[in-house]
């Protein structure tokens, strides 16, 4: 196959039936978006079908399965978030390696997080929050949508960092975790920049800084965590798409080459930027060291912190 010219090679690809996105999240996440918007696009370069099909469960644990599983000839692809190498380490019992056993194709973004409080707390500040977290530690809370999401991890980087403590309240989906934060439940949150702005313009909630190093067009005053002095924090989620292991290089670069035009096209921009995602794309080689990276950081996290996913 490595003889192919990339037209030829676009042709035998096309022939083998529909190419899946496997996201294995709910619809309305991050992910699907990517996968939603990029999906038609690769449908109409690559002359083949491409259906989206959401495997959620198990922190995305079995949508990244059936992608492992699946048959490496470039008709099944995974799309995912930095959950993934956190899984890695959360779940040591898996029965396969979320970052061994796939094949990196191409990062698509980035996103970032906020730490937002709601708007009747009247923290102002990220340095008003943090001292009252150490005025008074553990007598406040933070939501979750569930163990080992990068919204929890998140928060546990930034209680080591600035060496503070709250309390975490676990919840199942992202949905119910806001809405208790709003109603004042629970005390603070990370939260991606699409869900959090909505509630932000409308005076809801509060956002205190950015857990990245660098501050967002989107919100160009708010200041990171390290110019607030309130630890140093950078939890910038990477997403992109991966191929089973053993998938032939050629059909890795081969839709590489076809997601990296796409990413430079306006309409793709438009449609990522209004979600506060920034696209970004890579080699696949510069995507997987970027994985590996990541993998370790998160690894040594969890095992400082004794986090666990039960």
């Amino acid at each position: 196959m490595g003889a192919a010219s990339p037209l030829a090679l676009a042709q035998s690809v096309a022939n083998q039936g529909p190419l899946k996105l496997i996201v294995p999240f709910t619809p309305g996440t991050g992910i699907d978006l990517i996968a939603r918007t990029l999906g038609p696009k690769l449908s109409q370069r690559l002359n083949r079908p491409v259906v989206v099909e959401n495997r959620v469960g198990a922190s995305g644990n079995i949508g990244t399965e059936a992608v492992v599983r699946s048959a490496p000839d470039g008709s099944t692809l995974l799309v995912s978030v930095n959950t993934l190498v956190m899984n890695r380490a959360l779940y040591p019992g898996l029965s396969f390696d979320p970052v061994k056993d796939l094949a990196a194709v191409s990062q698509t973004s980035w996103g970032q997080l906020l730490l937002v409080t709601p708007a009747q707390s009247g923290y102002k500040t990220a340095g008003e929050f943090v001292a009252a977290l150490r005025k008074q530690p553990g007598r406040l809370n933070y939501a979750s949508p569930g163990v080992g999401t990068p919204h929890h991890l998140s928060m546990e980087l930034f209680k080591s960092t600035a060496q503070v403590f709250l309390t975490h309240i676990p919840y199942r989906g992202t949905g119910p975790a806001v809405t208790d934060l709003l109603g004042g439940q629970v005390d603070a949150m990370f939260l991606p920049i699409h869900v959090a702005l909505p509630h932000i313009r409308s005076g809801r909630l509060t956002a205190l800084a950015i857990g990245s190093d660098k501050r967002h067009a989107l919100l160009p005053d708010l200041p990171t965590l390290a110019e607030a002095k309130a630890g140093n924090v950078n939890v910038d989620m990477w997403f992109g798409m991966f191929a089973p292991k053993g998938t032939p290089a050629d059909i890795v670069n081969l839709y590489n080459r076809e997601i990296n035009l796409l990413l430079s096209s306006d309409d793709v921009k438009k449609a990522f930027v209004s979600q506060g995602m920034d696209p970004s794309g890579s080699t696949p080689q510069a995507f997987a060291q970027l994985v590996e990276r990541d993998a370790e950081r998160w690894a040594r996290l969890i095992k400082d912190q004794g986090i666990k996913a039960d």
